[in-house]
């Protein structure tokens, strides 16, 4: 008889449960736009990333679930930003329930992942949508939703992510950074516009709270799919990114 270890090494070809075909998701989404203050959306940026021509943060906050009947929620919090003259979004938070969502992303892409508590609810034209991290719901989307919109085309967006590992001194990184472009095509399926407010609380770990909401520009209750596909265009030197590590572990400093 043979003894099955499934810490063994694999068949080739035999896929492990985590390896097979992905299944579609659907996302109920409120999406929302504001302008902040230039100096603080340069302030956050490491090199080679520098701020576009408009001071803009996109907030979404959302609740997705597979056709197998797994669901999850996530959020996003991004700030517009360029590489050379590529135009994209930067992430500083971005949030998710479960943890295959945040080390696929983390590992994979590079992406600020975290784990966290969120709820969207929606209730006849009330709709709300809230993360919560460490004791603090720090990002808040609530609102009325007043119009049903014409379905959008297919939306195509460009995210910009670093990928690096600590060196296991805890000094420095193991490698040069890599800077990710990360592509997403979102098919939309509803699009309503909403009237809303969007809470920024304040939060040692996500600091979300130091831009300043000088105007909102669109607010939007959605349900799309998205699918997304990453490519490394560049290597960084790590000095350029040190200081920014903080943005994705919690209360992280440099072993001296």
């Amino acid at each position: 008889m043979t003894r099955r270890v499934r810490y063994g090494a694999q068949i080739e070809g035999a896929a492990a449960p985590q390896q097979r075909a992905p299944v579609k998701s659907w996302a109920k989404a409120i999406w929302a736009d504001f302008e902040t203050e230039p100096d603080v959306v340069a302030a956050v940026l490491p090199r080679p990333l520098e701020p576009s021509s408009e001071p803009r943060v996109h907030v979404n906050i959302c609740s997705v679930e597979m056709e197998s009947g797994a669901k999850f929620g996530a959020a996003n919090f991004t700030v517009r930003a360029r590489h050379g003259n590529v135009e994209g979004e930067y992430s500083l938070a971005l949030p998710m329930t479960t943890e295959q969502a945040v080390v696929g992303g983390r590992e994979t892409w590079g992406e600020p992942k975290k784990l966290a508590a969120i709820d969207v609810t929606r209730s006849g034209s009330y709709a709300r949508g809230t993360a919560t991290r460490q004791g603090v719901t720090y990002l808040e989307l609530v609102g009325k939703v007043l119009e049903k919109l014409p379905t959008p085309p297919p939306k195509q967006t460009l995210d910009f992510y670093f990928k690096y590992l600590i060196n296991p001194d805890g000094k420095g990184f193991d490698s040069d950074p890599a800077l990710v472009y990360c592509r997403r095509t979102y098919e939309i399926r509803s699009c309503e516009r909403m009237e809303g407010e969007i809470i920024l609380r304040d939060s040692v770990f996500d600091p979300v709270a130091d831009f300043p909401i000088k105007k909102v520009l669109s607010f939007h209750f959605l349900e799309y799919h998205s699918d997304q596909v990453g490519e490394i265009v560049d290597r960084v030197p790590g000095e350029w990114i040190a200081p920014f590590v903080h943005q994705r572990y919690d209360g992280f400093s440099w072993k001296r």
